[in-house]
């Protein structure tokens, strides 16, 4: 990643555009783990193109596939990301963030950012989705952090109050009624919390914990995008219930999910929450 990770991303958009034939994108959807099949119900590629040809870094953790794909899907032209890296795998907040920047330089004005969560709030149940409707960035870091942002770039200083927005969280229950919502905790793992923590989470309002999304979701609104947050719930977190958690277990849970979470994803997209 370059010392201006704006250039960078303006520079992945300009080859995005180059390998998919394309010269614009709508909407970005970033699949967390175990989500990548949910892929196919969004429909064939048009093109597939590698992650680190856009300069981005391969993921390392399984359940997370380095390539995007361009797609149609109800019309819109979508970039459909089938993994992301993370903090705990030793990158940087704007590696983390590439992603998301070289898509809203290619002209996504929406992005639909889904994960794999740990349950915390009463009542939830592996294998549920759920809507984020707001975030704890309990990273101890920011993308927006260091040198400001280039001239014509907005400010760092940046209002969160709409982070994850409620119009398009209106939209996707209009698709889909029976989605409630919930706070996110980002926190950079890769350990799973301990029940001490998870006690302290539910204190401060989380009903969902995992290891990504916050960084991605403010470097996006950063630049202007509307964001709307899914979590699949893929264990109940540490403490609230007698099974230990694994990663294998979570791909497993986002696997079993995986035809319904891409129905999910078609039917938001169908029911016209873009910009």
């Amino acid at each position: 990643m370059t010392s201006d990770p704006y250039s960078a991303a303006a520079a992945s958009a300009r080859r995005l555009a180059e390998l998919t034939g394309q010269p614009a994108h709508d909407v970005a959807v970033v699949l967390g783990s175990g989500w990548a099949a949910a892929a196919d119900a969004l429909g064939s590629a048009d093109a597939t193109v590698s992650l680190t040809d856009l300069g981005a870094a391969a993921p390392s953790v399984p359940g997370h596939q380095p390539v995007v794909r361009s797609v149609t899907v109800a019309g819109h032209r979508a970039l459909v990301f089938l993994g992301r890296v993370h903090l705990y795998e030793g990158h940087s907040p704007a590696a983390v963030v590439h992603s998301v920047r070289t898509a809203v330089e290619a002209g996504c004005a929406s992005v639909i950012l889904t994960n794999a969560a740990g349950g915390i709030a009463p009542g939830l149940q592996p294998g549920q989705a759920l809507l984020i409707s707001d975030h704890l960035n309990l990273t101890g870091t920011s993308p927006l952090a260091g040198r400001p942002p280039p001239a014509g770039y907005p400010s760092r200083f940046t209002d969160l109050t709409d982070l994850y927005s409620a119009r398009m969280r209106a939209a996707a229950r209009a698709a889909a009624p029976d989605l409630a919502e919930a706070v996110y905790a980002g926190l950079p793992g890769p350990h799973y919390e301990t029940p001490a923590e998870v006690r302290m989470l539910a204190g401060l309002g989380a009903g969902l914990v995992g290891m990504s999304t916050v960084l991605e979701a403010i470097a996006a609104r950063h630049l202007g995008a509307e964001v709307l947050g899914i979590s699949l719930v893929t264990n109940i977190a540490a403490g609230l219930s007698r099974e230990p958690v694994g990663h294998e277990d979570v791909l497993a849970t986002g696997a079993r999910a995986a035809a319904g979470l891409g129905g999910l994803l078609a039917a938001i997209l169908a029911g016209g929450p873009l910009r």
